[in-house]
């Protein structure tokens, strides 16, 4: 091969890699998914060969994002509401169910040992209760020993889909939290870090500090995790069964976009912070949003056990039977 024959190869090899590159199917957004997200990604690409990139960068970034047309799709734990979904010209629908949970590093605490009221869980976040060895918290935890050490509580520095719905479940506690996506914390020590990852760092690092992260990065990490009253009065552990407890009352509908929020669900046995992640597309660009879909469906047919090795709840196969139908309604499959 002459050296022109060589260089004229390369190039065209170039070409047809960046071609190739450039056809790969961009998203961002929720952290919340991320590691679902991740896996499903990875074993799409190891069986069908076509790429999907998506990098977690929290919520309101996803959508940001979408709106602007930076990315092919996002993803937000904080679902619009239709009226917001027309004004930006996206479509909208779920892809699994995950819960949020109290990770807390206490020295000599354990996994599961500590036990939150919803009184308790209030007045941490709200700024009401400012110690470990507060009597809101005492008093339900009887034989563990707390410290009279300040709570540090852990929480997001940017708009987050987890913060949604961890705040809209604040909200049914104490109606003076409000719900944001990134709220104004009145607790007197407050440590902020970027995504799921970030938060679960600073509870890992700081001593006698709490905050509210993703399951699967509780597990990742090895960090502890409260009990959490539910509103049957209850004490739940974060565990997939519970998660699958509250999903189960989870109800969504193709008329409003799948819009639901479902954190404190009824049920004795159910664990109260769960949230589902969505999906966003714009209206205009539906080769991309079949490559989306092409995606999302191959998830929803082989990627149940990825998700709940993880943590996270499948949709049940009666949504995601809707969920297909509404894409074929919006010429997006």
């Amino acid at each position: 091969m002459t050296f022109q024959t060589l260089v004229k190869t390369t190039f065209l090899a170039s070409v047809l890699l960046s071609g190739l590159q450039a056809e790969s199917i961009k998203g961002r957004g929720a952290s919340f998914p991320g590691p679902v997200y991740k896996a499903w990604t990875a074993a799409y690409y190891a069986e069908t060969k076509e790429q999907v990139n998506y990098t977690p960068t929290g919520s309101g970034d996803g959508i940001k994002s979408i709106k602007k047309r930076m990315v092919d799709f996002a993803g937000s734990d904080k679902p619009l509401k239709p009226k917001s979904l027309k004004k930006a010209k996206l479509f909208m629908f779920p892809t699994v169910v995950g819960a949020v949970v109290l990770a807390y590093n206490i020295e000599g605490i354990k996994d599961g040992e500590l036990k939150l009221s919803r009184a308790a869980i209030a007045g941490i976040f709200s700024g009401s209760i400012t110690h470990w060895d507060d009597e809101a918290i005492l008093g339900q935890n009887k034989g563990l020993t707390l410290p009279h050490e300040a709570i540090t509580v852990a929480v997001r520095a940017d708009k987050s889909g987890t913060t949604f719905n961890f705040t809209y479940f604040l909200n049914k506690l104490d109606a003076n939290i409000k719900v944001s996506k990134k709220p104004t914390w009145k607790a007197a020590k407050v440590i902020a870090g970027k995504s799921n990852s970030g938060v679960s760092a600073n509870i890992q690092q700081i001593k006698n500090s709490i905050g509210y992260i993703e399951y699967s990065f509780k597990e990742k990490l090895g960090l502890s995790a409260a009990q959490v009253e539910n509103k049957e009065g209850q004490y739940i552990n974060p565990t997939l069964a519970s998660f699958q407890d509250a999903a189960k009352y989870a109800t969504w509908t193709a008329d409003n976009d799948f819009y639901a929020v479902i954190a404190d669900p009824k049920g004795a046995t159910s664990y109260p912070i769960v949230a589902a992640t969505f999906i966003l597309l714009p209206y205009e660009k539906e080769k991309g949003n079949k490559a989306v879909t092409a995606f999302i469906n191959w998830a929803y047919n082989n990627g149940d056990k990825a998700a709940t090795d993880l943590g996270y709840v499948p949709l049940p196969a009666v949504t995601k039977d809707e969920i297909r139908k509404y894409w074929m309604s919006k010429n997006i499959k």
